[in-house]
């Protein structure tokens, strides 16, 4: 056997060679769902070793969200279809990797370490919310032109920004070129519901977000307990 094919058969193919998979989904709830199903699936991937995040969602686009984290993508393949046999019908999803920036490869280890395995849901932070963004390539506002040097300085200028919500907002960036429709996920958790509005308002004043951004849908809710972030979207649940 060479050792090419030794390697192929070797490596698992959803299993990112550093940080985590990561996998967004974002239900709508009806009167037919199996509640015990959907609770036993989210347990079954916790008892695997994942990280499960559920919130409750304010507004049309959705009703219950579902973020999981862990190393192989056929594991979240597998809650996904778990999820939608239980009666959830899926509305939105979006597919993404732990990762740490191009411009952060020299900060201490750490600082790597919560952005490649980080520990979720933050506590004292219920407020969430989910957007996925990409860089523009457009004439005059070409982020893949910039020299390095240049796309360096207005991350720096924008992370410093970002820095002045400690305390109030942990953020998480995961990479999804090639992966989904935008370039990165954003997933925000905040105190209050108001400081995640003043953290994205605040950074869309920044040129790297002024001139260079693009956005996708946002969704916005309230992170709690599997049972109660989805008894609140159930149509009997007052």
């Amino acid at each position: 056997m060479s050792e090419v094919t030794s390697q192929m058969q070797v490596a698992e193919p959803g299993v990112p060679g550093e940080g985590w998979s990561v996998l967004h989904l974002f239900f709508q709830v009806g009167s037919s769902v199996d509640k015990e199903q959907v609770f036993g699936a989210l347990r079954g991937a916790l008892g695997d070793g994942y990280q499960v995040v559920t919130a409750s969602l304010i507004g049309h686009k959705a009703d219950f969200a579902v973020m999981a984290l862990g190393p192989d993508l056929a594991r979240l393949r597998r809650l996904q279809s778990e999820l939608q046999g239980s009666g959830l019908f899926l509305a939105d999803s979006y597919v993404s990797l732990t990762e740490v920036s191009e411009y952060a490869k020299n900060i201490p280890e750490d600082r790597k370490i919560p952005r490649l395995y980080p520990v979720l849901p933050p506590a004292g932070k219920r407020a969430f919310c989910f957007y996925p963004m990409s860089k523009r390539r457009q004439p005059g506002a070409n982020w893949y032109m910039l020299s390095y040097e240049d796309r360096e300085k207005l991350m720096s200028a924008h992370g410093t920004s970002g820095r002045k919500f400690g305390g109030r907002i942990i953020q998480l960036i995961t990479g999804s070129t090639g992966l989904d429709a935008f370039e990165w996920g954003v997933t925000l958790f905040g105190q209050r519901i108001d400081d995640i509005k003043e953290v994205v308002y605040t950074l869309r004043f920044d040129e790297v977000s002024a001139v260079y951004a693009e956005f996708g849908p946002f969704y916005v809710g309230i992170v709690d307990e599997p049972e109660s972030a989805l008894g609140v979207c159930l149509p009997d649940s007052n």
